[in-house]
């Protein structure tokens, strides 16, 4: 008969046991009876500020538990009691004997002790009715105060509390931090970490204040509060939110007499085992060695423990030393990353510290005293090096620290990561147990996923499992995603070759489950690639990924850019004059291009129809600077003007613009023409390249700009014009056949196969067969041609997409401001500073 295990809340960690315990306990040895105090089944309170940018409450949820027969799950129902004499828990709705009792009760959000806290338009943020609160509170004022400016209160600079302001940004409102400690995220980052993590904050529109604490709130004017700093200074909200840190939910446990730490937590032991012998306390409500953790790491960790215990596997166990703390999000669209002792508590050791603020990159290391072990870290800016790093903390390092971060130093292999190291934090998977998993059949990341847990988490060391997958000689799959096992190569065959129009019928029918953000835009881009219908049509529109969403390429401050095609850089006076005024009126940033085009800058979402309106109107279309398709044709003056000029290259780059505008591929494109060997135009930079001979043109393919330049190869010599456009339209064609996502055609060139002369044969020597095929493709695409920004204006469902706020969609976004530079208007913190790189080694204070 199975024996009764009650679990007290139904947070992430208690749905972790739940989940653990069902998948081990194969004899069925306990009934599970789970009681939640929310109404709401589990959901991911990490990812809670999604909750404001479109995902719902299903999007949240964790996997259900309750359809097992040997679970039973009870929402909305709080235990008032627990009597461990009588082995019970009591409700309002009656008593529930236990066998084993698991306090997962969590914390409850630290409010300060603040004169109108209670105030309306207060705030914790902690659960999903909370954030409904708030969001009902900021869509109150924008009714009120229309385009007016809406400010919200953030208490609190920590990980919550910038999530918080965050939230506040999603929701219109001009967030503005205060923070009691000297630097934001004060447990986390140290102060070289934390004063560029506040500069970058600050550049993105969240005013900060460190250092100071909220002394009171009062109600002010037209429905607004007042928080008054403890320096004197006043700041207006419509919302205050609380978010100043969280105390363990210990009240139960006070009450039924169990042991609690001098700072709250219910006191455990290594097993996480209570003073009572048959109730245990796990997650944030716990403490051990009389220290609580706020992260869920820590707490899926007692949950392992604590389901070893209940099978009867006496040698599970956790100490202080074993509960991982690192931490890796982006907060506001800043990396953040910290691992290991951050701080440099360690007696004798070092810090190795890179600071580049002009890159807006904080790299620290804390290494042993005779700098050969790893203690800890901290990455602002750049966290890209966490997957590789925070394994190794502990461990011997492979090479000199200064070289681990940084910029163009060596990079940590999979194959230099000891078996010990945890790969996996959240689920404390070791790189020895990935290693088993690979030698077991676990071939790529969806099966280690599977067997191991590892990944399934926050997702960070995902990187790293394929890294690994590699290091172990397994051949990784070509598969696009988890969600696909066919390459981007195999799924273009499949949908020209079967004439699937929607991602949900593709996915039906050729991959699994609802896709992620990889294999939905790719597959956006093989249909629009194939030109199948305009990117915002039906479906179409939700699988782009944002500058896409919008036509435009979104900036670093919340607005966009409006770049309208421009030939071969010629333009007539009348089309300059409009520009002029649109930029005038709109009061638009102004900057002529590298690439012969002029970029409008700082234009918000609710503008740019009105904007493109007036473009299209003048005659000019969309320039497909925010697409994966064709940017620009650059060309010189040519015989026009140039006394050196044998060819007309600027008729020519006209013409090439022309018919390859629009043309989606799987990344972006850039050509030039240059009308003698002087190469004016730049061509052999370009993904495809012409330059003008006495007798016709020189094709060049491959090169490119950006962070690893290359010139571009010499494919076709003397070729007259014909014979050019012919032999370009082949080569864009079988690159867009046949690249990988994001692979620009430098890469591509360099992966095929044969390399150039394996794409002579095929394109000009017709060796597959395909060159019928390729033409008549590039044929279609020529013919098939349409504006994208006319096909939005003329179409009042797709303009509707174009509002900062749903419920207020002519509303502009308060949270974007600009100051004024050289007589122009740019994003409030553009000035990144103008410090070199430091580099720094110097003994922990």
């Amino acid at each position: 008969m199975s024996k009764t295990l009650v679990v007290v809340g139904h947070g992430m960690v208690g749905h972790r046991l739940v989940e653990t315990l069902r998948a081990r306990d194969t004899e069925g040895c306990w009934r599970v009876v789970v009681f939640g105090a929310e109404h709401r089944p589990a959901y991911d309170r990490v990812a809670l500020s999604s909750y404001f940018e479109g995902t719902d409450e299903d999007g949240l949820r964790l996997p259900p538990v309750a359809g097992d027969p040997l679970v039973e799950l009870r929402l909305g129902e709080q235990v008032e009691r627990i009597d461990p004499a009588a082995r019970a828990v009591h409700t309002a709705r009656g008593v529930t004997p236990y066998d084993a009792l698991v306090l997962a009760t969590g914390s409850y959000p630290f409010v300060p002790p603040v004169p109108g806290r209670d105030l309306p338009g207060c705030f914790v943020y902690r659960t999903l009715d909370d954030l409904d609160a708030i969001k009902e509170a900021a869509i109150a004022a924008t009714e009120r105060r229309g385009a007016g400016r809406r400010s919200g209160v953030v208490v609190g600079g920590g990980l919550l509390g910038l999530e918080a302001a965050r939230a506040l940004r999603l929701l219109g409102l001009s967030p503005q931090v205060v923070e009691i400690a000297p630097r934001l995220m004060p447990v986390q980052v140290d102060e070289g970490g934390g004063a560029l993590l506040r500069r970058l904050v600050t550049d993105l529109g969240v005013a900060v204040r460190c250092g100071v604490s909220v002394d009171r709130i009062t109600e002010g004017t037209d429905t607004r509060l007042l928080a008054s700093l403890s320096d004197g200074v006043e700041l207006d909200a419509d919302v205050v939110v609380f978010s100043a840190g969280i105390r363990p939910s210990d009240e139960l446990a006070r009450a039924a007499g169990l042991r609690v730490g001098e700072r709250g937590g219910v006191l455990v032991n290594d097993h996480c085992r209570t003073s009572e012998e048959r109730i245990y306390a796990i997650g944030e409500c716990a403490a051990l060695a009389g220290r609580t953790y706020g992260l869920v790491a820590p707490g899926y960790a007692m949950a392992e423990v604590v389901t070893e215990r209940l099978l009867g596997r006496s040698a599970a166990s956790v100490t202080d030393q074993d509960l991982d703390t690192s931490t890796k999000l982006k907060l506001l669209g800043v990396d953040v990353a910290s691992f290991g002792d951050a701080h440099a508590s360690a007696e004798d050791s070092l810090e190795v510290v890179v600071n580049d603020p002009v890159a807006g990159s904080y790299q620290k290391l804390v290494v042993s005293g005779d700098a050969k072990t790893l203690l800890g870290g901290v990455l602002v800016g750049d966290a890209s090096r966490y997957g590789t790093l925070r394994p190794l903390v502990g461990s011997r390092l492979p090479a000199d620290p200064v070289a681990m971060i940084a910029p163009g130093g060596v990079e940590v292999g999979a194959d230099s990561l000891p078996d010990g190291a945890q790969i996996c934090s959240c689920n404390a998977v070791t790189k020895g147990d990935l290693r088993t998993a690979i030698a077991g059949g676990a071939h790529d990341v969806p099966a280690l996923k599977a067997c191991t847990r590892a990944g399934t988490s926050c997702g960070s060391c995902v990187p790293v499992l394929k890294k690994l997958l590699a290091a172990e000689g397994v051949e990784v799959s070509k598969a696009l995603c988890e969600h696909f096992t066919h390459s981007r190569q195999e799924l273009f065959e499949i949908v020209a070759s079967t004439g699937v129009k929607t991602f949900a019928e593709l996915v039906a029918r050729h991959g699994t489950g609802t896709g992620c953000d990889i294999c939905k835009p790719a597959v956006a881009s093989i249909f629009a690639s194939l030109g199948s219908r305009h990117i915002l049509d039906g479906e179409q529109a939700a699988l782009q990924d944002t500058n896409d969403h919008f036509l435009a390429n979104l900036q670093r401050n919340g607005t966009y850019s409006v770049v309208p095609r421009i030939p071969g850089g010629e333009i007539t006076p009348e089309k300059l004059i409009v520009i002029g005024e649109v930029a005038r009126d709109f009061d638009l940033y102004t900057k002529i291009t590298g690439g012969q085009r002029i970029d409008l800058f700082g234009a918000r979402v609710e503008q740019l129809p009105a904007i493109w309106r007036r473009l299209v109107d003048a005659g000019f279309e969309s320039g497909h600077a925010y697409g994966k398709a064709l940017r620009t044709v650059k060309s010189c003056v040519g015989t026009d003007w140039c006394r050196y000029g044998v060819q007309d290259s600027v008729s020519l780059a006209i013409a090439l613009e022309l018919r390859y505008r629009g043309l989606r591929a799987p990344h972006k494109l850039k050509s030039a023409v240059s009308g003698c060997a002087r190469e004016c135009a730049e061509a052999r930079g370009k993904d495809f390249g012409v330059i003008a001979t006495d007798a016709g043109w020189n094709l060049y393919v491959g090169g490119n700009g950006g962070f690893t330049p290359r010139h571009a190869e010499l494919l076709a010599s003397d070729l007259d014009t014909d014979a050019l456009i012919r032999t370009i339209d082949r080569f864009l064609m079988f690159y867009i056949r046949t690249a990988d996502r994001l692979q620009r055609t430098a890469p591509w060139l360099e992966s095929l196969e044969g390399g150039l002369d394996h794409l002579r044969e095929v394109i000009m020597d017709d060796k597959l067969g395909i060159c019928s095929d390729l033409d008549a493709a590039m044929a279609a695409h020529v013919a098939g041609y349409a504006d994208e920004w006319r096909g939005v204006l003329e179409d009042p469902e797709k303009l509707a997409r174009f509002t900062s706020f749903v419920n207020a969609p002519e509303m502009p976004d308060p949270t974007i401001e600009f100051v004024d530079r050289r007589g122009q208007r740019v994003p409030v913190g553009y000035d990144r500073g103008s410090q070199p790189v430091l580099i720094e080694l110097e003994p922990a204070r």
